[in-house]
């Protein structure tokens, strides 16, 4: 019998934050706003540092299917921007298009939360109940995403809902 490699401590932490993460912005229909920025503004950073610290070999053809759609995604990003109202949006100072540009960029706070459930989601959705050797492709699949494009929008979110968060008069 072929024994599969255990998984490491902090893969069992992404994991888990990412559901975390799924479930709190799942919920955010019926939170209070002060409520989610708190609770986003927590876990952002944690996730950020859970992804860093995935140790993962490379891995080939590694892909996560998107299980996610369309009329879900656009109903979170709605609830999350009803519940945020005007402070939904901020300036974008890191879009590349922003160089060439003499005006600011608008950026959604909602949809970048949106799109980061979209991977959280989907990564869950593949590693719940999968042999361990399907776990460790999608860390591997999360990982280069995260390298390549969630972590920018991670950061940029989490300095948006700093600035709301902190900008509330009745924290």
């Amino acid at each position: 019998m072929i024994q599969e490699p255990r998984l490491s401590t902090n893969s069992l932490a992404f994991i888990a934050l990412c559901n975390e993460y799924c479930q709190t912005a799942e919920q955010a229909r019926e939170s209070e706003q002060h409520e989610f920025v708190a609770a986003m503004t927590r876990l952002l950073p944690r996730l950020y540092i859970a992804a860093t610290d995935l140790q993962v070999e490379d891995c080939d053809n590694a892909y996560i299917d998107p299980v996610m759609d369309e009329d879900y995604y656009e109903a979170i990003r709605r609830n999350i921007e009803n519940l945020l109202g005007p402070d939904d949006t901020y300036l974008e100072v890191f879009e590349e298009d922003m160089k060439y540009s003499d005006t600011p960029i608008a950026a959604s706070i909602s949809e970048g939360l949106a799109d980061l459930l979209q991977v959280c989601y989907n990564f869950v959705e593949m590693v719940k109940d999968a042999p361990e050797h399907v776990i460790n492709d999608a860390l591997c699949a999360v990982k280069e995403d995260f390298r390549s494009y969630w972590s920018r929008i991670l950061c940029n979110v989490l300095r948006a809902l700093n600035q709301v968060r902190y900008s509330m008069t009745d924290i």
